[in-house]
């Protein structure tokens, strides 16, 4: 099914996020008709401030919606301070970035800690923190990832390589990753302590469909309570490394090879070639990683949030193969 080409849009307040959403049956609508599709049972209708009703999406009957609201409501309730940042999309995709105080410089620049929520109306970008989907988390055998927030181009990075405890795991991940067809690559969760008040494995049995809001809530209250813990973790050290390695020659052979499309690839070569005026400085690793992320969520594409934050991991492994070699 084609998807509407979609640019996302920033603001800097919940109330362009938090407008009323509710199910629609299509019984209620089409009273003398059978819906014979199971699958299609209920419209996703959102009340945008503004502007006329929207239905984002069609889903099943057992569907449960997570209302931007509540995540308001449990981030305002945990954290006291912090700046908020969000991009979303006409077509109901949200990447809410929660920017705390604290900052860890690399080299000479400041980077914030931050926390990456994503959630939909359409069905397209499942609710996540820190990129890992809320089932993933609720397994405390599943590793917590981090993220920093730069804020020369307002843009929130994961902590990709966080599964793994030693730079000389990630490096012998890397060479194996690297050696892989690109429809075989896949990310690697390593075991995690101190994890262990939270459900086992007879998590898995709930899904998405059986979540009330008072049992999101409250999971959602928890997994903060985890991820707000300070810790620098393996991608920080990453980043260093992708900071001390220039670009020798010309970046634009470098970014042909990017596993992004063309387009996309294009508009970071222009988002690097400013950040090299802006910090009078050569091309590196890190700024070619943070021209890729600021086109992938600054552009107009049929992508949605899910498949911009794959391609980002993809590129940041591809890079980090070039750091290390």
């Amino acid at each position: 099914m084609t998807y509407i080409s979609a640019q996302p849009q920033l603001t800097n307040s919940w109330d362009d996020i938090c407008y009323p959403v509710q199910p629609v049956w299509l019984t209620d609508l089409l009273p003398d008709y059978d819906i014979v599709a199971t699958d299609r049972q209920q419209l996703i209708v959102g009340q945008v401030k503004g502007g006329r009703n929207t239905i984002f999406g069609i889903q099943s009957a057992d569907y449960s919606i997570i209302p931007n609201a509540v995540i308001r409501d449990v981030v305002d309730a945990l954290i006291p301070q912090y700046t908020l940042l969000i991009k979303y999309t006409p077509t109901g995709e949200f990447n809410i970035n929660i920017v705390l105080p604290e900052v860890f410089m690399l080299g000479g620049e400041p980077l914030q800690r931050c926390l990456i929520l994503t959630n939909s109306y359409n069905g397209k970008t499942p609710f996540s923190i820190q990129g890992q989907s809320l089932m993933a988390l609720l397994d405390p055998m599943v590793a917590l990832r981090s993220s920093m927030f730069r804020k020369l181009c307002q843009n929130g990075l994961l902590g990709w390589a966080d599964h793994f405890d030693q730079v000389s795991s990630y490096q012998t991940w890397l060479g194996q990753w690297s050696g892989e067809s690109a429809k075989g690559r896949s990310s690697k969760n390593r075991p995690t302590e101190n994890r262990s008040d939270r459900p086992g494995p007879a998590i898995r049995k709930i899904h998405h469909s059986q979540l009330t809001i008072e049992v999101f809530r409250q999971h959602l209250h928890n997994l903060l309570v985890d991820h707000l813990k300070p810790e620098l973790t393996l991608t920080t050290t990453v980043y260093s490394q992708l900071q001390q390695t220039e670009i020798p020659g010309r970046p634009n052979e470098i970014v042909r090879e990017l596993p992004i499309p063309v387009q996309l690839a294009k508009q970071a070569y222009e988002r690097l070639r400013t950040e090299e005026q802006l910090l009078h400085t050569g091309p590196s690793l890190w700024l070619l990683y943070n021209a890729v992320n600021y086109a992938l969520f600054t552009s107009r594409s049929s992508l949605t949030l899910n498949d911009r934050y794959r391609l980002d991991e993809r590129v940041f492994h591809h890079l980090a193969t070039r750091a290390y070699a």
